[in-house]
């Protein structure tokens, strides 16, 4: 069939400003996450948590409150406002309820919220202070918390879809066997677990010493990582059998290879960055790392800066 070949050229001008338009659309979809996301300043953030979607959590120190923002747009705003009396250390967000744990630092409590909404669902008293309540993971049927004054985990039972109890309790599960405990020091702090939620992992930040724990009993194994060590470990992420180690005040992240069994470990790499700020916890969003800087040793002022910076993976 004979085509005039102002149709032909026509064709092909509409056909360009097709793709033209599909290469601008790809261009767009495919912008970077922003390598470096401001909180809000004099927020004094310490753990960082990854929600749904490219959502992240952040919790404040000293206020209780908690900053909920967007690692693609590097927007957000805070969701649960300064709680008197309330401290915000390591969380984690659960997707089977879209509740948000927080390790309430040194009230020896627990806090719970909607990470929706930002309302209280519960609190609860873990241990009398003196404490310092630091991190929280979350299995299939519990959360666990460290206690980085005490060589003591405490468990807070979940149903088998993640809900909490309708009177939420916890258990206290010493840290015995091979965990050696510094009075006066800081030291159970990171916790994550293995996918089955039998097995935990925690790194004792004065000894830099990682221990696998037995999640129904708290007796703890020393991981073997030979002439190496993890000193000022504080949070961190377990991918397959890959450990990521926050150390806050060295500016870096050791990554750690575990051995199937968990009894040993290799210091194979560390990831550092410039913008790095004292460095305190981690969180993975695809095949990025994401760690907050907690500036400690920066005096706090009504003005001073702090962000959450995105870390490529090795």
């Amino acid at each position: 069939m004979y085509i005039h070949p102002s149709t032909r050229r026509r064709s092909l001008v509409a056909l360009l400003l097709v793709a033209l338009c599909f290469t601008m659309i790809g261009a767009t979809s495919a912008a970077p996450f922003p390598e470096l996301i401001p909180l809000p300043n004099a927020f004094q953030p310490e753990g960082i948590a990854s929600g749904s979607g490219t959502t992240f959590f952040v919790g404040s120190i000293p206020t209780g409150a908690v900053y909920r923002g967007d690692l693609l747009t590097g927007e957000g705003a805070v969701l649960v406002p300064v709680q008197a009396g309330h401290n915000s250390i390591g969380l984690k967000y659960d997707p089977r309820t879209e509740l948000l744990f927080v390790a309430g630092g040194t009230t020896g409590k627990a806090f719970i919220y909607d990470a929706v909404s930002g309302a209280n669902i519960a609190e609860i008293q873990l241990t009398p202070p003196p404490a310092f309540i630091n991190d929280v993971v979350i299995t299939t049927d519990a959360a666990y918390f460290t206690n980085s004054s005490q060589p003591v985990l405490y468990k807070v039972p979940l149903t088998n879809t993640g809900e909490l109890p309708s009177l939420p309790v916890s258990v206290a599960l010493p840290l015995s066997s091979e965990f050696q405990f510094i009075p006066g020091a800081f030291n159970a702090n990171g916790i994550d677990a293995l996918p089955n939620g039998k097995t935990l992992i925690i790194v004792n930040s004065s000894t830099g010493t990682l221990y696998q724990v037995d999640a129904a009993s708290g007796h703890a194994s020393r991981i073997d990582l030979g002439t190496g060590s993890v000193p000022r470990g504080d949070g961190i992420l377990l991918r397959g059998k890959t450990l990521y180690v926050v150390q806050n005040a060295l500016n870096q992240v050791a990554v750690v290879e575990l051995s199937s069994d968990l009894s040993t470990g290799e210091i194979a790499s560390l990831l550092t960055s410039p913008l790095f700020r004292v460095p305190t916890t981690i969180a993975g969003f695809g095949d990025a790392l994401y760690v907050v800087n907690a500036r400690f040793g920066t005096p706090p002022t009504p003005d001073t800066e702090y962000e959450v910076v995105l870390v490529p993976e090795q």
